[in-house]
């Protein structure tokens, strides 16, 4: 008895875990042909799958008819995927949901049959396997996204005036090396021999010339950044790659290339833009990446 309430407490308590997380998801996306069959709905395996989640509540399509939103944002629904370990005598299956990373967020059971007609016995396992989804009670409910606290900077402790001694050797150290901060992203200058440097000072006047010119809009939509092994690639919700960012010395600066313009992608002020030439002529684009 103490055994069979224990389990139903687990099961309860894993049922609302997967309901929570279920909910965040606007669609679920049935495969025409799941992964190892050779045809198209093959025993009925497609329509069965999508019938029975149809029948659970959930908004359920075909991987070939995507909404819009969808399209634009592929992260608004979860991917069935057909997990199948099915040996001579019984048929073995589960039933899996993956997000847009490709990340499995919820399991079924492993639905099992002895059928030998191949059509009767996925049939058999598949709906076998779809208990596991029984009592969830769906409802779609969108993420609400965590509004960012500002950050306050306090300099009620700062220095204001350097002791005379100080100040001295500060005037004595600054003759010997040289710092200059001339650029965005705080690149930095340092010399520390006497040799005159051939590194001239960005005038305020310049970085203002480039601060203001007028920013195009590349690309309205949500863009998504994978990591490679040298930076990341840029792609959309189809995905199709349209950047390819490689790293440098500069902390949020990027290399950036595409199919045919080559350039930087820098963040300023928590923006994320793209610089390149158009013969002699700067051109800035503004992007929506998601990190």
């Amino acid at each position: 008895m103490k055994r069979i309430l224990f389990s139903l407490i687990v099961l309860i308590s894993f049922s609302g875990i997967a309901q929570q997380e279920l909910n965040n998801y606007k669609y679920i996306v049935v495969p025409k042909k799941f992964e190892g069959f050779k045809r198209t709905n093959q025993y009925q395996t497609s329509t069965l799958v999508k019938y029975l989640f149809v029948e659970r509540g959930f908004t359920v399509i075909y991987d070939d008819a995507l909404p819009e939103d969808l399209n634009k944002n592929r992260c608004l629904g979860l991917f069935t995927d057909l997990k199948e370990d099915s040996s001579m005598f019984s048929t073995k299956l589960q039933i899996a949901l993956k997000d847009c990373n490709d990340q499995e967020v919820f399991i079924s059971q492993v639905g099992i049959s002895k059928e030998k007609d191949f059509k009767s016995a996925y049939s058999e396992a598949i709906r076998a396997a779809f208990i596991s989804y029984n009592g969830l009670a769906y409802e779609y409910k969108p993420v609400e996204k965590e509004s960012e606290a500002p950050i306050t900077v306090s300099f009620k402790d700062d220095v204001k005036q350097m002791e005379p001694e100080k100040e001295a050797q500060a005037e004595t150290e600054k003759k010997e090396m040289v710092t200059q901060k001339a650029t965005l992203e705080n690149q930095a200058y340092k010399d520390q021999t006497p040799v005159n440097s051939t590194v001239k000072k960005v005038e305020k006047e310049v970085v203002s010339e480039v601060m203001e010119k007028p920013v195009n809009s590349a690309n309205s939509e949500m863009l998504y950044a994978q990591e490679i092994a040298n930076g990341y690639q840029i792609v959309d919700s189809t995905p199709k790659i349209l950047y390819r960012l490689y790293r440098s010395s500069v902390p949020n600066l990027y290399h950036a290339q595409t199919e045919s313009k080559k350039g930087i992608v820098l963040n300023r002020e928590g923006k994320w833009f793209f610089e390149y030439y158009e013969g002699e002529e700067l051109q800035i684009e503004e992007l929506a990446i998601k990190f």
